[in-house]
């Protein structure tokens, strides 16, 4: 058993922040020795809990959930920050030729250590990721995860039509390697496998309905997608799936809607979209950069939380921005705020927070395990330094309320704010 002495934030079943100026977590193992918190609270009240068990004094830092990025692609890495016109030319011009590489297990390799590296760097403790249509970036992100110990989700890309050599699947293989894949990592130590289209216009009725078998066969594994982010792919998803209601009603009509099932982006819905999901309890991966960035339009709050539907913080690299949680929620702030094409709303300092911690792991289906400092919560942790840059330190150190010291680490904090990720206790 260890303690840590510092600040500490956490959230209660209402997706409040629960805040100690002087706190302490003492993480331990549970009975199947994985590494659990067994205590969070105040450091003079639970101090004599706890004779004899070695405390760290991390003082004049905070101690928050680890971060949850709900979406992120691993093989495009190298394609942050390429230019482009939009979503279509972004994918044709950058993102295919990069992610054709990854069929050479050595690259996968080298790119997924990297990208785990700067996950870890920028306190993401937990990510739900695309690799490719390869099975080679499958095996290879798993691998470096499960050395790493970290609570992880990935899966092969399905994607057997408008798609350029190189990356572009066979029907039939594409579902036997899933399954496949399935079968030799779900469930291992810490990792989940995600059935995974691309999105619905590049995969041929039959991979998704092969795609919508294999949900049904394995329900506790998750899905994941893409849908509604632009008008021009709404459009076409309308051209090539004429008989569903919606580009959302495309998934439905395959099975790949349910719990567990995360659709990034999620902009163009309607009201029966928005239900749809919530009845499904399909949940929504908002990825404010990377639709500031292209220009995809805004994820409207106020409908979602109207519809009862479910939602988390995401970074989508490499359309998104930034790796840092804290440009992802600058982001989010400033999506919630805009109110030309839907209502506009300030999202609170906790709100974001929550977003991007114990509320995306209940959209995953994660609540009580990660993302949370509450006794019984994988202890996935991270260490931040409120006074990290002098302009920050300046600001914080005027903070009268918790609110302000979360949004100024929000608005100013980067990955020099976080001084450690801590994994399951280590």
């Amino acid at each position: 058993m260890k303690a840590y002495r510092a600040a500490l934030l956490r959230f209660d079943d209402a997706q409040r922040p629960v805040y100690d100026a002087d706190g302490l977590l003492v993480v331990g193992p549970d009975a199947n020795g994985q590494r659990v918190v067994r205590a969070a609270g105040d450091h003079a009240a639970l101090i004599g809990n706890y004779p004899g068990v070695g405390v760290e004094d991390l003082r004049g830092k905070l101690i928050a959930p680890g971060f949850i990025d709900m979406h992120v692609h691993y093989p495009q890495t190298d394609v942050i920050g390429a230019p482009a016109a939009g979503l279509l030319p972004w994918l044709e011009n950058y993102t295919f030729p990069h992610e054709s590489r990854f069929h050479e297990p050595l690259h996968a390799r080298e790119v997924a250590a990297f990208f785990l590296d700067e996950l870890a760097r920028n306190g993401v403790t937990t990510a739900l990721t695309f690799a490719t249509s390869h099975p080679a970036s499958v095996d290879a992100m798993f691998e470096a995860a499960r050395a790493r110990g970290l609570r992880f989700i990935t899966g092969k890309v399905l994607q057997d039509r408008h798609s350029p050599d190189g990356v572009r699947d066979d029907t039939e293989r594409s579902l036997i390697d899933t399954e496949a894949l399935i079968r030799r990592w779900h469930g291992v130590d810490r990792l989940g496998y995600a059935i995974t289209p691309r999105f619905a216009p590049t995969s041929t009725p039959a991979q998704l309905r092969g795609a919508g078998e294999l949900a049904a066969k394995y329900s506790d594994v998750w899905i994941q997608s893409h849908v509604a982010e632009n008008l021009d792919e709404v459009r076409w998803a309308a051209e090539l799936f004429p008989e569903a209601r919606s580009y959302l009603g495309v998934y439905d009509d395959f099975g790949l809607l349910r719990k567990r099932a995360v659709y990034a982006h999620c902009i163009h819905l309607d009201e029966a979209d928005r239900q749809l999901m919530a009845a499904t309890g399909t949940t929504a991966a908002v990825s404010p950069t990377s639709n500031q960035f292209l220009g995809s339009g805004f994820f409207d709050y106020l409908a979602a939380d109207e519809a009862g539907m479910g939602y988390g913080l995401a970074s989508d690299v490499g359309g998104g921005t930034s790796f840092s949680p804290f440009r992802t929620m600058l982001a989010a702030y400033c999506v919630g705020r805009e109110g030309q094409t839907k209502t506009g709303l300030s999202l609170t300092p906790g709100q974001l927070w929550w977003q991007h911690t114990a509320g995306a792991a209940r959209a995953l289906g994660l609540e009580g395990v990660v993302g949370n400092l509450q006794p019984g919560c994988e202890a996935d942790f991270v260490v931040l330094d409120p006074q990290a840059t002098p302009l920050l330190a300046r600001k914080t150190s005027q903070a009268n309320s918790l609110d302000e010291l979360l949004f100024s680490l929000i608005v100013l904090g980067d990955d020099r704010v976080v001084v450690r990720c801590v994994v399951s206790g280590g």
